[in-house]
């Protein structure tokens, strides 16, 4: 499956379960993550890859300084990883 298709699919799946999705396709920072969501008080970056989809070095630091500011961020690579991150934690 194709990133794209997948970004689809968690879009999909987050939306029908409340959550407002917003999907980055430009900013003024290189390597944020793919997916804004928003649900209750609560906003969630998420970087979608497939199974064999590898994050970037600048990715990587951008979710951590996601991280170091109190912002939930995290790679997800299925629609179990989002049903277990988004919806059972939120």
């Amino acid at each position: 499956m194709k990133e794209s298709q997948l970004q689809t699919q968690i879009k999909n799946r987050l939306t029908k379960h409340g959550w407002l999705v917003v999907k980055i396709i430009t900013s003024s920072m290189n390597g944020i993550p793919d997916l804004m969501c928003i649900r209750k008080g609560v906003v969630i970056f998420l970087e979608v890859k497939t199974d064999v989809g590898v994050i970037a070095p600048l990715q990587d630091y951008v979710m951590k300084l996601l991280k170091s500011n109190g912002v939930h961020s995290r790679v997800v690579r299925s629609i179990d990883d989002v049903d277990v991150y988004c919806h059972k934690t939120y």
